[in-house]
């Protein structure tokens, strides 16, 4: 999906943040800022100067339909809040969820059939394969330049127009009475003990989890954690709600990385 119009592109991105009401960064100088634009656009982004502008070709443009990720539950308040902020925005956001919808996505991109929605969910299965679909707008310069209230750490810093909003926290879940507190991982690295070699834990085999160490240990490390991981024999699922159901029937004792 390319966008085609800046003004829903460039609100959806700084809105869905709800309008964070305390300015993050001052307002660059003319000269500063006018640098900034022509650095990005020599790297074939667009930039915008003024924010004042955007929101007024956003209210020209009335309408905003969004691709997320967040549950229902979580997204009704999230929506709320936007259409409070700016009740002249015609809002439409919906929950997406699955591998096989996040495929059809992508399938839909690339023949160019995909249409109708302004800002698109990037999962982390197929993160790479959205990049030539999005248009090239610099987030991350309009928000260090302060013409978006945006913070910088949430913009990826190499894709400068991708935008986090969210974000999830994945756990350790134990059936207290197959497993005792005190023999329960507190860290990472506790999962490749003797003790836990040979189906004694669940792993989901979409390894969003231990994707995620890399900002944190760097891709290497992440890769021998995987493997060695892989080594302890784990008992291999996909989904963790079927699975949660069975460990608190007492089929199974513990769950790595439960979203």
């Amino acid at each position: 999906m390319r966008f085609q119009d800046i003004t829903k592109t460039l609100l959806a991105t700084f809105v869905l943040l709800f309008g964070i009401p305390v300015v993050l960064y001052a307002a660059a100088a003319p000269g500063a800022l006018q640098k900034a634009k022509q650095d990005a656009e020599a790297k074939g982004f667009i930039f915008e100067t003024n924010h004042d502008e955007i929101i007024a070709k956003a209210r020209k443009e009335g309408k905003l339909r969004v691709l997320t990720s967040l549950e229902m539950e979580n997204l009704k308040p999230v929506s709320d809040a936007f259409k409070k902020k700016y009740p002249f925005i015609d809002l439409r956001a919906e929950e997406i969820a699955g591998t096989d919808t996040y495929q059809r996505m992508l399938l839909e991109m690339k023949s160019g059939a995909a249409s109708g929605y302004d800002v698109n969910y990037l999962t982390t299965d197929f993160y790479d394969d959205y990049f030539p679909y999005q248009k090239k707008f610099d987030i991350l310069g309009m928000a260090q330049q302060g013409v978006l209230q945006i913070p910088v750490a949430m913009i990826d810093p190499v894709n400068r127009n991708i935008v986090c909003y969210a974000t999830n926290t994945q756990i350790v879940a134990y059936n207290k009475k197959l497993i005792s507190d005190d023999k329960v991982p507190n860290t990472w690295e506790d999962f490749l003990k003797p003790e836990f070699k040979g189906r004694k834990f669940l792993v989901d085999i979409r390894p969003q989890e231990v994707a995620n160490l890399v900002p944190a240990w760097g891709l290497e490390k992440t890769l021998q954690f995987a493997r060695a991981l892989a080594a302890q024999n784990p008992i291999w699922i996909r989904g963790h709600s079927r699975a949660l159901g069975a460990m608190a029937v007492g089929e199974y004792p513990m769950l790595l990385g439960a979203n």
